[in-house]
């Protein structure tokens, strides 16, 4: 995961905690009949490679800015609509579950309509600061088969265009493609990444967390601690496909800050270096009308909360893991 190091690293410290790549010799072990565990080394022109077909013509790249996205006080996100939102909605802004102020989900824990009163720094095109818009509730937030949260806020999108001169990043309804070219771009280190997505992995492990059919990005988008809930841009539509959330750090296997790849046939697979994000398409399926979520709308299938869990979240997180302390 990729929440920032809060007063203890500097940003040359986070950087150095994903320096190297995937030059790690191949290995395959066996944890009393577990499965297979192989750590790739794959070289700079493979690993970079895209699917191209040799006569469709790239649509023309749209300019990408930091325009719509925030900082948070630890992590990064963006003021996003859904193709069902309206100017006179509340906006809502896209982050990492992880990032939650009130700590990590613990894993099959569903938060809805928690109220919040966060603050989100909000960016204009050049990344320089807009303005301040705050969070009325989590509207919702799980690190169980997705690592996302929604927050609704004090401000509707016609309002914050009106105040900041802002406006949102379009959330695409349909699931991107491999190979694309996309860019990470970070509100709270304004900065961006590019790099092509090399992948989907069908499981994505890292500590008591699964993800399911997660986005694997190609070497150039090494992200770092505080990029945590960039939106992931598709650089040909300009339109949000996913949402940026980890980084295999030391090549360790299904650890935190070390996640790993479970493919269907249960082979575990580790690749240092690599980043990874989770799909958004889901979430449109999931907010209907007024911008509230609906977890029972048809086609939703965002993990829904247990009903001793609606509205609550987990305990706070009191031992910070490395590199990944509470906030409180």
């Amino acid at each position: 995961m990729n929440r920032t190091v809060i007063g203890a690293l500097s940003a040359l410290a986070l950087s150095s905690l994903v320096a190297g790549g995937l030059g790690v010799t191949s290995a395959a072990a066996t944890d009393n009949g577990a499965t297979d565990t192989s750590v790739t080394s794959t070289s700079a022109s493979d690993r970079d490679a895209i699917h191209t077909g040799t006569t469709k013509l790239r649509p023309k790249v749209k300019a990408v800015t930091y325009e719509g996205t925030v900082a948070l006080s630890n992590c990064s996100g963006s003021v996003v609509k859904l193709p069902t939102s309206t100017d006179q909605d509340p906006a809502l802004v896209l982050t990492n579950g992880h990032c939650l102020e009130g700590g990590m989900p613990a894993a099959g824990t569903v938060i809805v309509d928690k109220p919040s009163s966060r603050s989100f720094t909000l960016l204009n095109a050049t990344a320089g600061n807009a303005g301040t818009v705050r969070a009325t509730k989590v509207a919702y937030g799980t690190m169980t088969d997705t690592d996302a949260a929604l927050y609704e806020v004090n401000a509707t999108y016609a309002q914050i265009k009106q105040r900041y001169n802002v406006n949102p990043l379009d959330l695409q309804a349909e699931r991107p493609s491999s190979g694309a070219s996309i860019k990470v771009v970070s509100g709270y280190w304004k900065r961006t990444y590019t790099c092509n997505i090399n992948g989907f992995v069908p499981q994505l492990k890292e500590g008591s967390w699964t993800w399911k059919d997660s986005v694997r990005y190609t070497s150039p988008c090494n992200v770092i601690g505080g990029t945590s809930g960039s939106p992931v841009i598709d650089a040909a539509s300009g339109k949000v496909v996913a949402v940026n959330n980890t980084i295999n750090e030391s090549g360790q296997r299904c650890t935190m800050n070390n996640p790993c790849e479970v493919a269907e046939n249960g082979q575990v697979t580790v690749r240092r270096g690599i980043g990874y994000a989770q799909q958004t398409y889901q979430i449109t399926r999931c907010v209907g009308a007024g911008n509230k979520v609906n977890l029972n709308l048809p086609g939703c299938t965002l993990p829904k909360p247990r009903a001793a869990h609606a509205g609550v979240t987990s305990p706070l997180v009191t031992a910070a893991a490395p590199g990944l302390p509470a906030v409180r």
